[in-house]
């Protein structure tokens, strides 16, 4: 991977997650407000994978995205609202970690 897709991996980052965090708002508050920005936010989010999907592949691209979404929803979701992840529920981001890391490795493989 190049340093503009994990540049651009970043930033779809942050758009997702924050679009997820006003969606979580949204439930508790139900301002519909906070539902325009949150599906914006994933528009502007989807956006930018299209990018990221030209440059890297869609599995790739998909699944980076997929897996950075996965870990970082459930730390805001444990930091920001107190959720907590059953011991199945946790095994399963162990594994989709562990996968993502597979998919890294072989870094001569071609789509």
């Amino acid at each position: 991977m190049n340093p503009s897709f994990i540049l651009w991996l970043a930033a779809s980052m942050a758009i997702f997650l924050s679009a997820a965090t006003a969606s979580r708002y949204y439930v508790a508050s139900n301002n519909i407000l906070v539902l325009i920005v949150s599906l914006g936010l994933y528009c502007v989010g989807n956006l930018m994978m299209v990018r990221l999907m030209r440059e890297g592949g869609l599995g790739l691209a998909i699944s980076a995205s997929a897996i950075a979404q996965l870990l970082l929803v459930n730390l805001i979701a444990f930091a920001m609202f107190g959720e907590r992840l059953t011991t199945a529920q946790m095994a399963g981001v162990a594994l989709g970690v562990v996968s993502m890391a597979l998919m890294l490795l072989p870094l001569s493989g071609k789509a």
